[in-house]
């Protein structure tokens, strides 16, 4: 069973984005659940900060022995911050996904976008647990 935090929101796709002190900046990251389903992740190629995203827009990818992933911003808005930390050890994927393993904050274009996302409990459902 997936470690699905209350305090999140997710996408459909398997994201999660974690809110901030600046309410115009959110973190976000894969979720335990992608993260178990790619296996033991080996490389993290993530966006320069300033980087301006559409909804939906490819940032990276994540590569694991089994698979390469792409990345999906989940809103649109500007790389505030890449997590340089994954360079060196990209399997922190794996640990810590809704800690040291974030992906990227991003400054958001519109902030009641967030409105659109998943709750855990709806995040659950589509994960069917």
């Amino acid at each position: 069973m997936s470690k699905i935090p209350d305090d999140l929101l997710y996408t459909s796709e398997h994201e999660y984005i974690a809110r901030t002190a600046d309410p115009n900046v959110v973190r976000v990251g894969i979720t335990d659940y992608a993260q178990g389903e790619l296996g033991d992740v080996v490389f993290v190629n993530l966006p320069k900060v300033g980087q301006r995203l559409a909804a939906h827009e490819s940032f990276g990818t994540i590569e694991a022995v089994k698979a390469v992933s792409e990345l999906y911003s989940p809103l649109a808005g500007e790389v505030a911050e890449a997590n340089a930390a994954l360079d060196g050890d990209p399997a922190v994927v794996n640990r810590d996904p809704y800690g040291e393993g974030w992906m990227v904050s991003l400054r958001l274009a519109d902030p009641d976008a967030l409105a659109g996302l998943l709750s855990p409990s709806a995040y659950r459902t589509h994960i069917g647990e």
